[in-house]
């Protein structure tokens, strides 16, 4: 094998190599400006020892592909250079059959007004109406709180869930500010116009999902209704958002198996139950010792979604597991008793009316938490249950260690409850039943995702 690094990088006036290089670029038409970087790049990849094989040239690409300061044009410019020394100048064997085409057309990037990227580069602003008198408008920050106690107030009367009142007061300071700054005009006169400005401006400039602009168009409706005067108005035509929405993520039982074997106690007891009886990762957490009936094999969820009551099933898998989990529950909480710390949180109305609950043994969490809490109005002292957050994080190493390449969630585990129930000939209404859904379209979600009949029937292409 000749030595083209000596031949290439030495001598410019001696050296044949770089004679008959630069004679090749000549006679490809390559412009003579263009030259000087051709022969770096071939000194690069000869010094990276490309031309012992094709294994080490692929890496050299491989390497150079990882630098967000390489350009496509630059990827195969060194492509070029490559191919052009190896196989026209050196003429080593495998480089004959090596295929430098394909590898050039896999470095070329999607150009800007490419139609999977002009959704993001062209942008197309939305229509606002026109502003009123700046000087009339109210302070930002004053009307932003105003609305939202207001706001407050309206969902705590009508008994709303907690997440329900974040959701619907995040998206009301966020249409406050849209309607004070970008349309000039508050919000009791921007409405319902503005809201039909808001909803283009999410989609067209803020480029969210149509579950997001659904989402603020239900909390703008409770917000036009109860606040701001207009409990009938109708919205003229509004951009959705781009696309439809996508199926849930679901993992096999495999998959399944293969999480639960990375996590340990309490976070794989937590969601082994999730899977196993389909809850919502908070429904989860806040599970109580009374919750679990052993005698009938049920789970009863208290206040989920909607602030809705429903019974689910109890996996036998998991009765001896956790009983004997609830023992040891039962020990640690006689011995905070014993020194005055065996009080649990309880909500306000029931610590009312039970002042002696909150130490019995029936209102304690199943999975609590390690420490003692002050509660924020009232300033009693007790535990709450585990943090939603810390389930969340070892779920995420319990993946990154299983190498399962899947956006998992806590919610998952219950999206593949659902699936894993129809696959095995659940009728579709038990199953909305167990979920908890109020209308069963939202379960049949789950038959799209299944492993019949759809994606998961045979492909034509295993019959070749």
């Amino acid at each position: 094998m000749p030595s083209p690094p000596e031949q290439i990088t030495g001598d410019p006036q001696m050296s044949p190599a770089r004679i008959q290089f630069i004679q090749r670029l000549t006679e490809t038409r390559i412009k003579p400006a263009a030259h000087d970087y051709y022969i770096r790049w071939a000194e690069s990849w000869t010094k990276a020892r490309g031309h012992h094989s094709a294994q080490r040239t692929q890496e050299w690409f491989d390497a150079l592909g990882r630098s967000s300061s390489i350009a496509d044009w630059q990827m195969r410019q060194a492509i070029d250079a490559a191919r052009i020394l190896a196989r026209d100048i050196l003429k080593i064997g495998w480089a004959l059959s090596f295929d430098w085409q394909s590898l050039s057309d896999q470095a070329k990037s999607l150009e800007p007004g490419h139609r999977t990227r002009a959704r993001e580069t062209i942008t197309v602003r939305a229509d606002l109406p026109a502003p009123c008198d700046p000087a009339s408008l109210p302070d930002t920050q004053e009307e932003v709180a105003r609305i939202t106690d207001t706001l407050r107030r309206a969902i705590r009367l009508k008994n709303m869930a907690m997440a329900t009142e974040e959701t619907y007061v995040h998206w009301a300071a966020r249409f406050t500010r849209f309607c004070l700054i970008k349309l000039k005009n508050p919000p009791q006169t921007a409405v319902p116009g503005g809201i039909t400005a808001y909803l283009d401006y999410l989609a067209l400039e803020r480029h969210v999902a149509p579950a997001t602009q659904k989402q603020a168009l239900n909390a703008l409706a409770f917000l036009t209704k109860n606040l701001l005067g207009h409990p009938e108005f109708t919205l003229d035509h509004y951009t959705p958002a781009g696309g439809r929405r996508r199926p849930p993520v679901v993992m096999t039982r495999e998959e399944v198996r293969a999480v639960f074997a990375s996590l340990e106690d309490p976070w794989k007891l937590c969601a082994q139950i999730m899977y196993g009886s389909g809850l919502r990762l908070m429904e989860a957490m806040r599970l109580r010792v009374k919750d679990l009936d052993f005698g009938q094999g049920t789970i009863t969820i208290h206040d989920g979604k909607g602030g809705r009551h429903r019974i689910v099933t109890l996996p036998k898998a998991l009765e001896t597991r956790l009983q004997a989990h609830l023992a040891l529950l039962h020990e640690k909480h006689l011995q905070d008793l014993a020194v005055g710390a065996g009080d649990v949180h309880m909500p306000e109305a029931l610590q009312r009316k039970w002042p002696s609950a909150c130490r019995e043994w029936c209102w304690q969490y199943i999975f609590p938490s390690a420490t003692l809490c002050p509660h924020p109005r009232t300033g009693i002292v007790a535990r709450y249950h585990l943090h939603d957050d810390s389930m969340a994080r070892q779920l995420r190493g319990a993946v990154r260690k299983s190498g399962i390449p899947k956006r998992i969630t806590s919610h998952t585990l219950r999206h593949s409850f659902a699936t894993h129930l129809l696959e095995s000939g659940t009728d579709i209404r038990t199953v909305q039943t167990l979920l908890g859904h109020a209308d069963v379209s939202t379960t049949m979600i789950y038959l799209h995702v299944m492993k019949r009949p759809g994606a998961g029937s045979p492909s034509p292409l295993d019959n070749l």
